[in-house]
């Protein structure tokens, strides 16, 4: 299971993300659920970098883990492409099930 963790403060604003896991729907390169899980991490934050002023760093840990930590409070412009990977991962959710995928947010 891909667990996902969104720490937010209670305006929705997100300081950290932590992704972890493997889907595990299917065989290691034809599990579909990874795939758009991966797909719409690495679109995120390769369009956060591109399209903001919004800086972060992110860390590869062990087990197919990263953290994503923002470094400043961020722009709308950054608010709105995170809303819309949440957004994006409620919807694996609702195609595959939530054997695959689980989303946590932590408010701080």
């Amino acid at each position: 299971m891909i667990k996902v963790t969104f720490f937010e403060d209670s305006s929705g604003y997100i300081s950290k993300m932590k992704f972890e896991g493997h889907a595990g729907y299917a065989d290691s390169g034809y599990d579909i659920v990874c795939s758009a899980v991966s797909m719409l991490f690495t679109n995120t934050l390769n369009s956060i970098e591109k399209f903001t002023d919004c800086s972060f760093k992110m860390d590869e840990g062990k087990n197919n883990s990263f953290v994503v930590t923002f470094l400043e409070h961020y722009a709308d412009d950054c608010k709105l492409l995170l809303d819309s990977l949440k957004l994006g991962l409620y919807s694996v959710i609702d195609q595959y099930g939530n054997d695959y995928l689980k989303i946590t947010l932590k408010e701080v």
